[in-house]
Parts: C-alpha cells; sequence; structure tokens
C-alpha cells in the first residue's frame, strides 16, 4: 500500500527529516533497502550499516537522525513504530467469506456469514466461529468452541473440545489448544489417567506460534491472558495461568499448575517447574531453570554456558566435591 512520507510521519506521529513527496510502497533491512523501502534503526551495533542505507527513509531515535544520509522519520520508539508503520504498508489479508465445499461443519454449530472457512475444516456440534474469522485449511475446530471475531485459526491447528479463543488471535499452523494435559495417578498396576475436565481459554490479541501446545485444565481451566504473544514450540501445561501481555520465546515449557504474572518476558528454552508463581514484570533470560516461585521484578537467568568437554567434566567433579569440602571446614 502506497504512502508519502509526510502521510507516514502525521498517521505515526514521526518527525520527518527530508523529503515527505518520497513515495514507500514496502520495507527492507538496513543493508538491502531500496529507493522505495523504508527501514529502521533500533539496536546501535546496526549504527554502520546506517551510514551507507540506500533506503527512502529510515525510522531512528533522534540522536542517530545525524548520522542518516537518507530521509528519517524520528520517533522515541523505532521499533513499535515501524512495525505500526509495516502493517500499513503490507495489510492483513481481508477474509473471503464463505465455507468450502470440502468443509465439514456440524448441524447445530454456528458461523458468522462473514467468516472464511477454508478447505477441509471440521467444525464441531455447539461450536460458534464469529465475525471475520479465518480458519485456514486442514484446521479441526471440536465440539462446543468459541472463537471471537477476527481470529485467525491457520492450517493444521487443533482446536479441542470447549475451547475458548477470544477477539483478534492468531493461532499458527501446527498448534494444539485444549489437548489433554499430562495428569496421571500412580497405582500398583501402573498409571491411571486423571480426567481432564477443564478448558484452555485464550483471551483478545493474543498470538500462538506454530507447532505450541497449550493443554487444558484438570478441573480449572488453563488461562492465557489478553495480549499475551507466545512463539513456535512452546509446551503451557494444564491449568497454568499467564498474565496479560507476558511473551514467552520458543522451546520453553511451563509445568502444570504454575501462574506467571503480566508483562513477563521469557527467554527461549526456559523451563519452569510446576505448582510455582512468577510475579509481574520478570525477564527470565534464555536457558535458565525456574525451580522455585519469584516474588520480585527483576532480571533472573541460571545455567552454565558449554565449554570444551574435558574442562566441563573436571568443573562437574570438582562442583561435586564441593559439599564434602564444606564439611571438613
Amino acid at each position: 500500500m502506497p504512502a508519502t512520507l509526510a502521510e507516514l510521519a502525521a498517521r505515526f506521529g514521526c518527525e520527518l527529516h527530508g523529503n515527505g513527496n518520497s513515495i514507500v510502497d514496502g520495507v527492507g533491512t538496513l543493508a538491502n533497502a531500496g529507493a522505495r523501502a523504508l527501514t529502521f534503526l533500533a539496536n546501535p551495533q546496526y549504527r554502520t550499516q546506517l551510514k551507507q542505507t540506500r533506503a527512502a527513509a529510515v525510522v531512528l531515535e533522534q540522536r542517530f537522525q545525524a548520522d542518516c544520509p537518507v530521509a528519517a522519520l524520528v520517533s522515541a520508539n523505532p521499533y513499535a513504530t515501524y512495525a505500526s508503520i509495516a502493517r500499513f504498508l503490507h495489510p492483513a489479508r481481508a477474509p473471503e467469506p464463505g465455507i468450502h465445499p470440502t468443509a465439514v461443519v456440524s448441524g447445530d454449530a454456528t458461523v458468522a456469514a462473514t467468516a472464511q472457512i477454508g478447505a477441509h475444516v471440521f467444525i464441531g456440534p455447539g461450536s460458534a466461529i464469529a465475525d471475520a474469522v479465518v480458519i485456514e485449511p486442514g484446521t479441526i475446530i471440536a465440539a462446543n468452541v468459541t472463537i471471537g471475531a477476527a481470529t485467525r485459526i491457520c492450517a493444521r491447528v487443533a482446536v479441542m473440545d470447549h475451547s475458548r479463543i477470544g477477539e483478534r488471535c492468531v493461532v499458527h499452523p501446527g498448534a494444539v489448544i485444549g489437548s489433554a494435559g499430562f495428569g496421571y495417578a500412580r497405582e500398583e498396576s501402573g498409571w491411571l489417567a486423571v480426567p481432564q475436565l477443564g478448558r484452555a481459554v485464550i483471551g483478545n490479541d493474543v498470538d500462538i506460534g506454530a507447532n505450541t501446545t497449550i493443554d487444558r485444565g484438570t478441573i480449572d481451566d488453563t488461562v492465557i491472558e489478553s495480549g499475551v504473544k507466545i512463539d513456535n514450540l512452546v509446551q503451557i501445561a494444564h491449568n497454568v495461568r499467564i498474565g496479560a501481555h507476558t511473551a514467552i520465546a520458543a522451546m520453553s515449557g511451563v509445568a502444570g499448575s504454575t501462574t506467571i504474572g503480566q508483562r513477563c518476558m521469557i527467554g527461549g528454552a526456559v523451563v519452569m517447574v510446576g505448582h510455582i508463581s512468577i510475579c509481574d514484570d520478570v525477564m527470565v533470560t534464555f536457558h535458565s531453570t525456574v525451580l522455585r516461585s519469584i516474588t520480585e521484578s527483576g532480571t533472573y537467568s541460571s545455567g552454565i554456558d558449554a565449554d570444551k568437554a574435558a574442562r566441563w567434566r573436571r568443573n562437574a567433579a570438582r562442583l561435586r566435591r564441593l559439599d564434602d569440602q564444606l564439611k571438613r571446614k
């Protein structure tokens, strides 16, 4: 969607330096953007690329404007401003209302006239699909599911019985919402499955990454509050509650009955054990293991970086002897 720099500056509250009549119709990187593309500088380590950029304009902070060889859109938050402009220049494809001939929709399911139901979709009994929802090919919407307006369910997603998904959500391919939690009671003959009778309840404006799984609750619900962003390949176990506007990066796992507060940032490959609570405004860095509740906002880390195997084995052996050495003192 082409726009002039003057239009973008006015729409997104930027201070324009340069020719406002220049037209942009796409985005690019600092190194590779062309003469009709917009780019941004948010990380100072890319400052050397700024001086060589051939973009039409760069979104950046005031402190970098003097180094910019092309037009600049000055913003206090360049990355967020760039994201808003990119969404404007590349709007999401509008729904194409209708139900594909190969889709199977149960007789008592409700599908809004403005919804788009793709090929080979199954919608189970009692489910309700709201206005402007898009359900892409091969997706299963089981029984008594509710999906709010303007939500997009991508290809090959499974949304299981009684799940609730709010408005304007995006569920990426292969995700599973409302699968049975890992609950078993031990008995002499082995393991007895505990019925998983709760729901998976997803708020508004939630993004769920590809092949992520969110288990339904055992008795109470698993709850993902509004504004949460979850990356690919994340496991959310039964009875977990994640507070509004928290973000969780790929390969992380949250064990059952853990509560994560609002506005937290959980790095990639973080593991959280069950039955703990994380307060609001906590950042947990990459590959950390959280074994106990966190009650004070801040940044938390754990883990040891990879090392040469021989040195790692020596250090591990010394660590095992540490307790005995302390007892001898």
